[in-house]
């Protein structure tokens, strides 16, 4: 049979292991074919190196099979980091958000990632950072609103200076 070869391997390597690392079926999966080699009776660095993990990743995967078998394997639930507002103050948020920020005594007529992040600290203690307001924008399902300038309307002079190109 002849030899087959993929397009692009190293490139294709790291979409793979991408891949794997996205999916909590495939990591699992992966640790299986890991076990796998070591059963054929390659050492945890032969594996490590075919799969692109580290060595110890490899001894790892060993030891928790042989503790707790196939469950050892699998996916456990991470902590991760606890999240800056809870759901009440979330839902506060919401409440805010309906309302325009001149109710709270802001001068901006529209909401964004900074008046938002500034409103978080001042009205609940929360520090968040702008693009973290941004992504909450979209959490909450309200759509970033953004002020058209106002053109001047008939005015041909004005019309004129208003243009970025214009020349003299």
């Amino acid at each position: 049979m002849r030899k087959l070869t993929v397009r692009d391997p190293d490139t294709m390597r790291l979409g793979i292991i991408d891949e794997i690392q996205r999916h909590e079926d495939s990591r699992y999966d992966h640790r299986l074919h890991g076990l796998l080699l070591i059963c054929n009776g390659m050492s945890c660095y032969q594996v490590a190196d075919i799969l692109g993990q580290a060595p110890r990743t490899v001894q790892y995967w060993v030891r928790r099979f042989e503790t707790h078998g196939f469950a050892g394997l699998q996916e456990k639930t991470r902590r991760g980091r606890p999240a800056a507002l809870d759901d009440e103050t979330l839902t506060e948020v919401g409440k805010d958000l309906r309302q325009e920020p001149r109710s709270f005594g802001y001068s901006q007529n529209f909401w964004d990632g900074k008046l938002l992040s500034h409103h978080l600290w001042m009205a609940y203690g929360v520090k968040m950072g702008v693009r973290q307001c941004q992504r909450l924008f979209k959490r909450l399902k309200f759509r970033l609103r953004k002020p058209r300038p106002v053109i001047a309307k008939r005015d041909p002079e004005a019309q004129k200076a208003y243009k970025k190109n214009f020349k003299i």
